[in-house]
């Protein structure tokens, strides 16, 4: 979402307004643009979103023509964007990134049509299916597959712009986050990929709203490590909601609540390859903070205020990625438009920072690793551009892969 500071106008979230002021001066075209889930459960460390806690270890993923991606070559990359606003995309991005270099290139097709306001997006553990929210007022999620880009389906959320959404390990459950109604939701996935009649939904009522904040804000909803636990991040109670989630029936209950100091606005949480730590972004206070993480109970600890590296300037720190080795981590940087460099010391209970790269464009709104975790994207809001990194996973570098790829309100990129 847009910084907690941002005000709604004429009723569109604040998220696509500030989207918009970049659209406008962004490039108007787009540059860049089955089979039944897996019976046993994937490894629940595996990212399935655009916003992986860490590389991953995901087999090659089909390619959008339906072949078999080279991981030395030329892999698929989806773009999320805003379909409303003027200047703003058409649908999903296509592009193709080279592994060895990073650099991004326009694929034949350009763009996945008929999906609107695709602002987030996630990938089946199989690879076959892709995902993506529908921001909008009456919130949707659309599923498409990526043997030949046919849409399989949507399904409404119950809530109001949704803004996340991620893929259970095991395969069979679609979470998503509304932002607009401070809601998740949970959609069982089909044999086909598509998803099916929602099974549950919560609306996080309690506690009261931050200061500033006019009600809930769900901004993410993930799985915990140990995959029995889901945990929904929401910035306008500046509470992390943890769910114990039933794998046959689809539901909720609800095992525990962390609270950041008041007007924090947690919006999103990344955890540490061992799974006793995560580190969450604040967007309102513009800090972060590591979390102690007790996979017996699903409850998490919220630490003490730590620096984004942003200095005295105005900073909406956004999302977190941590290397598969779990030696380093980063952060994107809105406003200070830089990616912050951390060392994580103490098998994941400290983080040091080490510094800040500039991301090469304004308003990274999201960031993720390539399957290899060998490069590292940032997807720029305000500029309407994706930049490609060099990830140094034994030094924590960042060293930009050429110029920035351009695409329209680009919100997400997720590498496949």
């Amino acid at each position: 979402m847009g910084s907690g500071a941002e005000a709604s106008r004429g009723g569109w979230s604040r998220r696509r307004f500030v989207g918009a002021l970049g659209g406008a001066a962004a490039a108007t075209a787009l540059a860049a643009c089955g089979t039944s889930p897996e019976a046993s459960r994937a490894p629940a460390t595996a990212g399935t979103g655009a916003s992986g806690t860490g590389s991953g270890s995901r087999r090659p993923a089909p390619d959008a023509s339906g072949g078999s991606s080279d991981p030395a070559g030329p892999r698929p990359l989806y773009v999320g964007t805003y379909t409303s606003p003027e200047g703003g995309g058409k649908g999903i991005g296509l592009a193709s990134y080279d592994s060895a270099t990073g650099l991004i290139t326009t694929t034949g097709s350009g763009v996945l049509t008929d999906v609107a306001d695709p602002s987030y997006l996630a990938v089946h553990p199989d690879g076959r299916t892709l995902y993506a929210v529908n921001e909008r007022e009456h919130g949707t999620v659309t599923a498409v597959r990526l043997s030949d880009g046919r849409v399989l389906g949507s399904r409404a959320t119950g809530g109001a712009s949704p803004c996340h959404l991620s893929v259970h390990p095991g395969g069979r459950w679609l979470l998503t986050a509304d932002y607009g109604s401070g809601s998740v939701s949970v959609h069982p996935i089909e044999a086909s990929g598509a998803p099916g009649e929602r099974t549950d939904r919560v609306t996080h009522s309690s506690p009261a709203p931050g200061p500033g904040q006019h009600g809930p804000h769900a901004h993410q909803f993930v799985t915990a490590p140990d995959g029995r636990h889901v945990l929904a991040v929401d910035l306008g109670t500046d509470t992390v909601y943890t769910y114990r989630l039933d794998d046959r029936a689809g539901t909720l209950t609800e095992v525990a609540r962390a609270h950041t100091r008041p007007a924090a606005g947690p919006r999103q949480l990344a955890f540490h390859p061992g799974g006793r730590y995560a580190y969450l972004a604040n967007e309102v206070d513009d800090t972060v903070a590591v979390c102690r993480y007790d996979p017996a109970t699903g409850r998490l600890t919220v630490g003490d205020p730590q620096s984004t590296g942003s200095g005295k300037g105005t900073n909406y720190p956004a999302q977190f990625l941590v290397t598969a080795n779990g030696s380093y981590a980063f952060l994107a940087n809105r406003g200070h438009n830089s990616i912050a460099r951390y060392a994580v010391e103490a098998d994941g209970a400290r983080l040091r920072m080490l510094g800040t790269v500039s991301v090469a464009g304004d308003f990274p709104r999201q960031i993720a690793f390539s399957p290899d975790g060998r490069l590292l994207f940032a997807a720029n809001q305000r500029s309407g551009t994706v930049s490609a990194f060099h990830v140094d996973a034994e030094r924590g570098g960042l060293r930009l892969a050429g110029d920035p790829f351009a695409s329209p309100l680009a919100v997400c990129a997720l590498p496949l």
